[in-house]
């Protein structure tokens, strides 16, 4: 007798999850496995992390997917665990050894270089990475053996603390700006030692005001209950914590929810992100989303679908 398989119906969820990614997954895997355990109709990531780094990967489901650019615009914090003396094709402990040397430097050595790259560097791109060249991605062209020349970026890192080093382990608390390879930095900081490295080891902490304490695993979060996973997302305005807040009226509210713009008396010229609330009859203020102000005039940007009026 055939079986009638049972479709599972998607819901319309909202929020973010703090997810601590496992190591050896995809960001896209780590997301569609929460995304079924949610029964969510829409997800997305906030930025990719390498399937062999893990670590804080906030992901947006349904309205809070609006706001996602924002994360991958974010500053962010890993902790880096590099194996000295030993240089691979990726960087990382996936590839094949490049070349072997004896690790001789000492931690006033180790102070020092690490101190040469805090600040705004240039940093040339890895081959090994999802960057695209005529639509393919770097990483394609790199296992068929080909290299090509990359532009250098500009890219800030805020601060660098040595968190360990015995032997030929050096561990490093990075903190820098988007678009930062922590696998170049490690490669370059072991190249001014004289001895190489790659990366055995990356674990993401911090992104915008997101920290890896407040995460959860995948498996706690499938050891919940369906209502229990829905109470541990984040609202959708927690992604736009940085920005200031202004609150509207009832006849305002209606005006920007139909996407019309409205005055708003302030005396900042221009403000070109502002999370905004309203009065839609719930009896506290509700998040509306994203406008900007100018020249006292208030102007949608990205607003919820939930609260968007025909």
């Amino acid at each position: 007798m055939k079986q009638t398989q049972i479709k599972r119906i998607k819901r319309p969820v909202h929020g973010v999850l703090l997810l601590d990614k496992p190591y050896g997954a995809s960001s896209n895997q780590a997301l569609q496995k929460c995304r079924w355990l949610l029964q969510a109709e829409k997800g997305g990531h906030t930025g990719v992390l390498d399937p062999l780094a893990t670590g804080l990967l906030p992901l947006c489901f349904g309205d809070a997917t609006k706001f996602a650019q924002r994360m991958l615009d974010a500053d962010k914090r890993y902790v880096a665990t590099l194996k000295l003396g030993v240089t691979t094709t990726t960087g990382d402990a996936e590839g094949e050894v490049l070349d072997t040397r004896p690790v001789q430097c000492d931690r006033a050595a180790v102070d020092a270089a690490v101190a040469r790259f805090v600040g705004e560097i240039e940093q040339v791109p890895p081959m090994y990475s999802a960057l695209k060249h005529d639509g393919k991605p770097l990483y394609e062209y790199a296992r068929a053996g080909i290299t090509l020349e990359r532009e250098a970026r500009r890219i800030t890192i805020y601060g660098i603390e040595v968190l360990q080093f015995a032997g030929d382990e050096l561990v490093l608390d990075v903190r820098c700006s988007k678009g930062t390879y922590i696998r170049t930095l490690a490669e370059d900081i072991a190249a001014l030692l004289g001895c190489g490295a790659h990366l055995i080891g990356l674990r993401r902490t911090q992104t915008a005001g997101f920290r890896l304490e407040d995460a959860i695993t995948v498996e706690q979060f499938e050891a919940l209950a369906l209502e229990q996973r829905d109470a541990l997302l984040l609202p959708a305005d927690s992604l736009l914590a940085d920005l200031p807040a202004v609150t509207l009226d009832a006849a305002q509210t209606d005006k920007l929810t139909h996407g019309l713009s409205v005055r708003f008396p302030s005396d900042d010229g221009i403000i070109p992100g502002l999370r905004v609330y309203g009065d839609t009859g719930a009896g506290q203020p509700t998040f509306l989303g994203l406008a900007e102000l100018t020249d006292q005039v208030l102007s949608p940007r990205r607003l919820l679908s939930t609260v968007v009026h025909s």
